[in-house]
């Protein structure tokens, strides 16, 4: 039974049938050409050996151009005449050599060609000299083309290493970069967590008749914080890349922790109302937009509970078919002069526009203050 077709197979049938053809005609070349120079059968015989090393082309091309030259010399040398099968076969193999080679091809197939052009001997065969002339040029053409095309190479080469190597200093830059801000988040921004975490508890314990509302703002204080502490890890180890020992990742949060999320705000406000309204037609979402649409959600939870203390908070989510809208309104004061909220809008605006949405933001008609977003339920298109 027989194998499979690869490539190398069809480029390899390919070649022989290309170098039978020439070989054919060559051979009909030679025959016609050499009716008066008996016997016909040494110039048939010179017009395939000019053209058989086609089919060596793809193992030794510099040695099969050598082989076509040196048949070729040696038809000249006896007056047997050049066929332009042979001639387009010599062309050919001095290209590939060439771009291969180009020095040493050059000198060894120019040079025969050169010598015998010039040489005294074939003063009385001005044919073959013509002949030579013609051959001459032929190959330094083929050969100084081939080398042309391999400078070409070499140069697409060095411009792709060049680029390599570049994306390659980039990302080891990104590397220590990246590296740089997971050590100042875990030896600052980490420990002065894990302190307020600390102190929320040792206040509790330690303060004698602390009133139930305070404990409990304790006790969500630190909860809080050691949250905090789970997300910044994960972040670390995403930043660190540690391929010795790979980081455990947790999920990243989507609308499906919002409930979770919600019962931790009411846990921290002191019984202040905060309910989630959904809907439309609820639908599964690019994870991307979930994890911005629960940043928003957190974020404006976090703006609302410093600067409206006790207010009531709305949060809603509504599907419509390609958007998901998010608003979160809460009734406190509305916005304040001094910007105080400017930094946390800023991030989501941004998360917002990177999956294809946008955010707005602002007093609330009547009272309080309002984050809206909407959102393609697919993520950005490109």
């Amino acid at each position: 039974m027989s194998g499979p077709v690869t490539m190398a197979g069809v480029k390899g049938m390919g070649l022989a049938a290309a170098t039978a053809a020439l070989g054919a005609v060559a051979v009909i070349e030679a025959v016609a050409g050499a009716y008066d120079r008996p016997p016909t059968a040494i110039a048939a015989l010179i017009a395939l050996a000019v053209v058989a090393p086609v089919a060596l082309v793809r193992l030794w091309p510099a040695t099969a151009a050598v082989l076509s030259a040196l048949a070729a010399l040696s038809g000249l040398m006896i007056s047997y005449p050049v066929t332009v099968a042979g001639v387009t076969a010599l062309a050919v193999l001095c290209g590939v050599a060439g771009r291969l080679r180009p020095l040493r091809t050059t000198c060894s197939l120019i040079l025969p060609f050169a010598v015998y052009a010039a040489a005294p001997l074939s003063s009385d065969r001005p044919g073959g000299r013509s002949f030579a002339l013609i051959l001459l040029a032929v190959a330094a053409l083929a050969t100084a083309t081939g080398a042309t095309l391999q400078l070409r190479d070499e140069r697409r080469r060095h411009r792709a290493t060049e680029q390599s190597s570049a994306a390659s200093l980039m990302e080891y830059a990104a590397r220590g970069e990246r590296a740089r801000i997971a050590r100042e988040l875990h030896d600052v921004v980490a420990h002065h967590i894990t302190m307020i975490a600390l102190q929320a508890e040792a206040a509790r314990l330690a303060t004698p008749g602390l009133p139930p509302d305070g404990a409990r703002r304790l006790t969500a204080i630190g909860d809080t914080a050691r949250s905090a502490l789970t997300e910044m890890r994960r972040l670390l180890g995403v930043l660190r890349e540690d391929v010795d020992a790979e980081p455990t990742l947790r999920p990243q949060p989507g609308l499906r922790q919002l409930n979770a999320l919600l019962d931790e705000v009411r846990d921290a406000a002191m019984g202040s109302g905060v309910r989630l309204i959904v809907s439309g037609s609820v639908e599964p979402l690019d994870p991307g937009v979930e994890l911005t649409a629960y940043r928003i959600v957190q974020e404006a939870l976090t703006n609302a509970r410093r600067h409206a203390p006790g207010a009531a908070v709305d949060v809603e989510l509504h599907y419509s078919g390609d958007d998901l809208s998010v608003r979160v309104y809460d009734n406190g004061p509305g916005p304040v002069s001094d910007g105080g909220r400017g930094h946390g809008l800023a991030g989501m605006r941004e998360r917002a526009a990177m999956v294809g949405g946008q955010v707005t933001a602002g007093a609330a008609p009547g009272a309080g203050f309002l984050v809206e977003a909407v959102l393609p339920t697919k993520g950005a298109t490109t």
